[in-house]
C-alpha cells in the first residue's frame, strides 16, 4: 500500500473544461481469457438482473438515482443481501482478462471514492470455488475511472490519466477488500464513466495467500449504461459513449452476458451491484481465454493500450454534442 496515498476530493463543480480533458482519454487493453460466471448466483425475491428495465432497476426515469457520491448512500446498512437465496451448486471458473496499463497502487478500504461526487454503488463480490465453497481471506482489488472516465494516480500511465494534475494527485476510485468467512467483500462507490473504445467496465484482481487467482473485468447492462450516462448529473454532459458492449475492444459481445453485473435501484437512489466469482482451487489449474472484441479473433492488435492511442487533439478530438 502506497503511504503517500491521499485523499483528494474532488471539487464541487467539475468543470466542462474537465470534462472534455478527461474526454480525450482512451484505452482498449490485449484480452488474455474469458471470464465465466455460471454459478447460479441467487438474489433476493425484490431483485432485478442488470438487465431489467423496470422501474426498481432505475431506468427509464431521470430522477430514480441519486447524486452526491457515496455520502447519498443513507440507507447502506438495510440494503438486501444479493447472495440471501444461494448461488446453486455448480460453480464454472472465473478466469482471466487484461490487466490493462492502468494499474497503480491501491489502499485497503471500502470507500474507494474519496469523495468524488457521482451515482453512488455499493458493490458486493461474493469469492468461492469451483465447488461453491466461500473463499474466506482472499484480497479483492478493484479500480475503475471516475464518472468524467479518468483513471487516478501519479503511478498510473498519463494515458489513463490524461496527464490531468487533480487525476495523477488523486487515487479514487481504488480499493482493496478481504473476503469474510462467507467471502463476501464490498465496495462504496460511483457509477464509472466512460471513455473512447471501451465499453463501460471495472477492473478486479484477486489473490490469495499473495497469488494472483485471476485479473478480469466486469461490465453493467448496455441499457442502464445509456440511461446514466443520457440522463444522471455529471454523466450526460459529455455527450453518448462511442463504446458499448457490443461493440467493446476487449470483449465480444457473444461473451459480454457472462459478465454483466445484476444490480438494483435501492429506496435512498444508490445502486447496488452483485456477482458471483470463482477462483481456481490450485494456481496448478489452468485458465480459459476471454474471446476478443472487436479487434478480431484474439482481440485487438497486441500493445500496452490495445494497439489503440487517444484520438489526436487534447480533447480526444471530441465536442460535447450542440
Amino acid at each position: 500500500m502506497s503511504s503517500d496515498a491521499k485523499n483528494h476530493p474532488t471539487s464541487e463543480a467539475m468543470t466542462r473544461r474537465r470534462v472534455l480533458r478527461g474526454m480525450g482519454l482512451t484505452l482498449a487493453a490485449v484480452p488474455l481469457a474469458r471470464l465465466v460466471i455460471a454459478c447460479g448466483e441467487g438474489s433476493g425475491d425484490d431483485t432485478n438482473t442488470g438487465g431489467d428495465t423496470g422501474d426498481d432497476a432505475g431506468t427509464g426515469s431521470s430522477t430514480s438515482w441519486a447524486t452526491g457520491g457515496t455520502a447519498a448512500m443513507t440507507m447502506a446498512a438495510s440494503y438486501p443481501d444479493p447472495f440471501a437465496s444461494g448461488i446453486g451448486t455448480t460453480c464454472t471458473l472465473t478466469c482471466a482478462a487484461t490487466l490493462g496499463p492502468c494499474y497503480a497502487t491501491t489502499l485497503e478500504r471500502k470507500d474507494i471514492s474519496e469523495g468524488h461526487d457521482g451515482l453512488p454503488v455499493r458493490l458486493a463480490l461474493l469469492v468461492v470455488d469451483e465447488t461453491c465453497k466461500p473463499i474466506q481471506g482472499a484480497s479483492v482489488d478493484i479500480w475503475h475511472t471516475a464518472p468524467h472516465g479518468l483513471y487516478s494516480g501519479e503511478d498510473a500511465s498519463d494515458f489513463c490519466t490524461s496527464g490531468d494534475a487533480e487525476a495523477r494527485a488523486a487515487r479514487w476510485f481504488r480499493g482493496v477488500q478481504t473476503t469474510d468467512a462467507n467471502g463476501r467483500v464490498e465496495f462504496d462507490t460511483c457509477f464509472p464513466g466512460w471513455y473512447s473504445s471501451r465499453t463501460i467496465h471495472i477492473h478486479f484482481t484477486i489473490r490469495v495467500n499473495g497469488n494472483e487467482y485471476v485479473t478480469s473485468q466486469l461490465f453493467f447492462d448496455d441499457a442502464l449504461d445509456d440511461e446514466i450516462i443520457n440522463t444522471q448529473p455529471l454523466y450526460n454532459t459529455r455527450g453518448a459513449r462511442d463504446t458499448t458492449n457490443s461493440t467493446d475492444t476487449v470483449i465480444s459481445a457473444d461473451a459480454v452476458s457472462d459478465y454483466v453485473l445484476q444490480t438494483e435501484r435501492m429506496p435512498d437512489g444508490a445502486m447496488l451491484a452483485w456477482k458471483t466469482l470463482v477462483i481456481r482451487s490450485s494456481l496448478d489449474n489452468a485458465l480459459c481465454s476471454v474471446p476478443g472484441g472487436s479487434g478480431g479473433p484474439g482481440g485487438p492488435p497486441p500493445g500496452g493500450d490495445g494497439g489503440m492511442g487517444p484520438p489526436p487533439g487534447r480533447d480526444g478530438g471530441m465536442l460535447p454534442p450542440p
